[in-house]
Parts: structure tokens; C-alpha cells; sequence
């Protein structure tokens, strides 16, 4: 069956403010899928040491629109994509065009077709599970790794009490699960309408103004645009025997061999994420003896504290 992609118009991305970059398209592949087109920025000098930036749900690479001047600034090659179904990218029309699996093979089809090498990988939210699973499987691409606000979905039991969201298994098959977690999966599936702006405005340190919101809201000017944006959630691996969940163990096996820099740059205002840093500073060996810090922000510290991230993720590669 052939794929039936939507491509939100150029011209809902008019003159949104603090992003005037070149947008830049390739075709990237996903196992049972026709090629789709995947939008991605590539700012700073093409020789320049390249910054992988990844977002996650709901957001695309508008949110990274303070860190990427920071970064180009500092002779560093940034490359950030939209993932298939958010910003600029192309968007299947159905919800199980959508698997975790395939946002993997997207993000690793535009690496390889793009032929990145000495990537510093900058994941945050979902950007962290995909990234690092691509990492896993092209880790002589990456030089080093700047994990900010993500997870890496597991279940593991070991994981008890040691997270701000408890998804964790219990026994031999039981599973410890935080009410808002599930209370925000449960609402993506049933709202009638979904609008990226809702989320960023509700964990914003401080309110965006309405022009940035609706700039997050640009890709989707109809629900016929969302299934993406729905499905996202609903691929967060809750049990054990999720298969996301067991791409993300292999993940993290491949993560305890990683002894290239590793650095967490975590916010201070972020229950989803809080815990995570700790797990992969005792877990990676690459995070030892680096000088790992705290932002002040809520989930999207990229809105929050842009420039400053910017300037971590700089000066750890400079450093590095």
C-alpha cells in the first residue's frame, strides 16, 4: 500500500518570529513506507563540527531557533531535522504510519544520506530515544552526546523510585505508572483537537507570547495534519513488553559502551524528566568526571533558556 502523505503549506511558516533559516528537504526511508520527505535546518559552516539537534512531541525546529545562531556563531555545523509528521516534514495520514521503529529509520536515513560525522548529538524529549537508538546504530558517526530533558523508555524495575514519572515494572508483571502521565497519553487520544501550543504555554517557565505559540502550531492547520502529533504519545512504551521498550534496552546496552563525552543539561523545572540525568550519568561510561549542569526552565528549556544551552552545548564541544 502506498503511503498518502500531507505537506503543510509553505506559506503557514511565513514570518514566524526568530526563524528565518533556509529550509533544506531530503527524502528518507522507513521500513513498509514509501520515501517521505524529512525538512531540516543546516546552518554554520559546512566544514564546521556538526550539532545533530532533535526535538521531540510536540514541537519541531522552531524550537531550536535560539540555540542555532548560538551555535553557527561558534563555527559549528548545525543540522536540525523536523520529524516526519511535525514541522516542515512530510505527514503520513494515518496514525500507524507511526511506529517508534520508523522514527528511528527516518532520523538514521537523513544522518547516513547526509553522511554526518563528528555529530554532537543535542536530544531533548523524544529526541533522546530516537537519537540515542541511532547512535546506537552508527556510533562511530558521534564524537559525543548533550542529553537535555529526555528519557529512554526501558520499564526496567530498577528504575523504582527513582524517577519524577514513575513507568517502571513491578513483580514479574505488574507496572507502576504516574497518573499525570497517564492522564496526559489518555488526553492526546481522545481531545477532539490537538494543538501543540497547549503544551509549550503549560510548561513554560515563562508564557510565550501568542506569536510563538501559534509559530508551534504552524505545521498543523487542520486536524488532517495531527496524526502524527497523536500517535507520538501514543508510541510512549508503558510495560516491559512494549516494543518500544525493548528498543530501548538495546539502546541503553549501547549506551553503557559509549565512553565518548556524554554530558546532561537538564532543567530545573521539569517532573517528566527528573531522575533521567542521574541514571545516565551512573550508566554511560562517557558521563564520568564531566561538569554536568542545571538550567533554569520547565520542560522546553530550548524556550526557556536557548542561548544558554547554546552556549553549554558550544563550550562542550570546544572543550571536548
Amino acid at each position: 500500500m502506498s503511503t498518502r502523505a500531507l505537506r503543510t503549506p509553505d506559506s503557514c511558516f511565513a514570518d514566524l518570529p526568530g526563524y528565518s533559516f533556509t529550509p533544506n528537504y531530503r527524502d528518507v526511508e522507513a521500513d513498509g513506507m514509501d520515501p517521505v520527505r524529512m525538512h531540516y535546518l543546516d546552518e554554520g559552516p559546512a566544514d564546521g563540527p556538526v550539532a545533530l539537534l532533535l526535538h521531540g512531541q510536540p514541537t519541531w525546529s522552531y524550537l531550536y531557533r535560539k540555540v542555532v545562531p548560538v551555535l553557527a556563531g561558534r563555527g559549528i555545523r548545525v543540522i536540525a531535522p523536523d520529524n516526519i509528521g511535525f514541522g516542515r516534514s512530510d505527514k503520513p495520514a494515518r496514525n500507524t504510519d507511526y511506529t517508534f521503529a520508523r522514527h528511528i529509520e527516518w532520523t538514521r536515513s537523513l544522518v547516513t544520506g547526509l553522511d554526518l560525522r563528528d555529530i554532537t548529538l543535542v536530544a531533548q524529549d523524544w529526541g533522546g530515544p530516537i537519537g540515542f537508538s541511532v547512535l546506537a546504530a552508527e556510533t562511530d558517526r558521534f564524537a559525543r552526546v548533550v542529553a537535555a530533558n529526555t528519557i529512554l523508555h526501558t520499564a526496567d524495575p530498577a528504575l523504582a523510585d527513582r524517577l519524577g514519572f514513575a513507568v517502571n515494572g513491578v513483580g514479574e508483571s505488574r507496572v507502576l505508572l504516574e497518573e499525570a502521565l497517564v492522564d496526559y497519553l489518555l488526553y492526546t487520544q481522545r481531545a477532539e483537537e490537538l494543538r501543540a501550543s497547549d503544551f509549550i504555554a503549560a510548561t513554560a517557565s515563562t508564557p510565550p507570547d501568542s506569536d510563538v505559540l501559534a509559530a508551534y502550531d504552524a505545521p498543523f492547520p487542520d486536524p488532517s495534519f495531527t496524526a502524527g502529533l497523536r500517535q507520538m504519545t501514543a508510541l510512549l512504551p508503558l510495560t516491559r513488553n512494549d516494543v518500544g521498550a525493548r528498543i530501548g534496552r538495546r539502546t541503553m546496552r549501547a549506551l553503557e559502551q559509549f565512553e565518548r563525552p556524554f554530558l546532561t543539561a537538564y532543567s530545573d523545572g521539569d517532573p517528566a524528566t527528573r531522575g533521567w540525568e542521574t541514571i545516565f550519568q551512573e550508566r554511560v561510561p562517557g558521563a564520568a568526571g564531566q561538569p554536568h549542569v542545571q538550567i533554569a526552565g520547565g520542560h522546553f528549556l530550548q524556550e526557556d533558556a536557548g542561548a544558554k544551552l547554546g552556549k553549554i552545548v558550544a563550550d562542550f564541544i570546544a572543550r571536548t
